[in-house]
């Protein structure tokens, strides 16, 4: 048990702060819909395939390489562009907002700061390290926890900023809210480290992970957008129009993602592929996926509090500020108490030898 109570110790002095960097970037990003004030961020949806065809044909014209469309959580589409550029447009197709650097928009720069750590691709892999490392620490705290249960206190904030008192209050917090971190860094490491979570739930069945987009024809002039998009909705008269992508590179198809009422993603996994000349070439319908894939589907929802209503976001708001004074309480209380053992070593007066 000490050997385990000191590996506990120990690696959360090193990475608590990440972890608590995580916890507030992720709760800020929850409630994004809320805090993104422009105008026409809180329209209703009113979703029309020949107006979004429109909309979609004027963005490609100006640089657009994706197209999500509004939704109940925000009443714009995002345009994204190369380089970081975008824009928010109002389903009239007026521009709400436009930005030439993901830094000129908060949630851009937020939700690059979560996923990526501002590194690309290896930032990505260090905070799903960092999941599994949470993972570890949970399952760990569970254990040292028990054999001091009959102490345990409600409190929100620690008695003392000394210490002992922050032990005991990340010990008691920390059981609390156990389960709802486990749910945060299974999904969060599992949407990483997305092969390991096909493998390891290949029993259940094969995923749609690694399902390469069909080739598609090089064609002259604009793409009828809106008829593609027309046609997604006559063969999915109950889903809802999400996103629009435009190839990013010769023999690629523009891809049409829908979302049906079974699913769980916010922008939906049905997908349909056209040529540039609007000929369809396949349909990927989740209604025909295994269950493997209906598990791996519900891991963003569930990590974002995409469903379950105010109540489940609220409940992963309290795991995300709870993960904030977990990390950052524990790394200072760590160091502080082995920089006040150094000084004492320090400070003790030597013999003085006899005359």
């Amino acid at each position: 048990m000490k050997l385990l109570s000191l590996i506990h110790r120990w690696a959360g002095g090193l990475i608590g702060l990440l972890l608590a960097l995580l916890g507030l970037t992720g709760t800020i990003l929850l409630w994004e819909g809320e805090w993104i004030s422009l105008p026409g961020a809180g329209d209703p949806v009113v979703e029309r395939a020949a107006q979004l065809g429109s909309v979609s044909t004027r963005a490609i014209a100006d640089g657009a390489t994706r197209i999500t469309f509004a939704s109940e959580e925000l009443g714009l589409h995002h345009l994204a562009m190369e380089g970081g550029a975008g824009a928010y447009v109002r389903q009239d197709g007026s521009v709400s907002a436009a930005w030439s650097s993901m830094w000129d928009r908060p949630e851009l720069w937020i939700f690059d700061l979560h996923h990526h750590l501002f590194a690309g691709h290896q930032g990505e892999l260090i905070t799903g390290y960092a999941g599994l490392a949470g993972m570890v620490f949970v399952i760990t705290g569970s254990i040292l926890w028990w054999r001091s249960r009959r102490s345990f206190e409600w409190r929100l904030w620690p008695r003392k900023l000394q210490p002992g008192p922050i032990v005991r209050h990340h010990r008691d917090l920390g059981i609390l809210i156990a389960p709802l971190l486990l749910l945060t860094f299974v999904t969060g490491s599992a949407m990483i480290f997305n092969e390991v979570a096909a493998s390891l739930l290949s029993p259940l069945g094969q995923t749609e992970r690694g399902a390469k987009p069909p080739e598609a024809a090089p064609s002259a002039g604009p793409a009828p957008v809106a008829a593609m998009l027309t046609a997604a909705k006559q063969r999915f008269p109950a889903a809802a129009l999400r996103r629009l992508t435009v190839p990013s590179k010769p023999g690629a198809p523009y891809s049409v993602r829908m979302r049906q009422p079974f699913e769980w993603t916010p922008n939906g996994r049905t997908t349909l592929y056209f040529d540039g000349a609007g000929k369809l070439l396949r349909v990927d319908d989740p209604a025909k996926a295994g269950a493997a894939a209906d598990v791996i589907e519900k891991f963003y929802p569930l990590h974002a509090a995409k469903v379950g209503g105010l109540a489940f976001k609220l409940l992963m708001t309290m795991s995300g500020l709870g993960l904030v004074l977990l990390g950052s309480l524990a790394t200072w209380s760590f160091w502080f108490r082995r920089i006040n053992r150094s000084r004492s070593r320090v400070a003790l007066p030597r013999p003085v030898p006899a005359g």
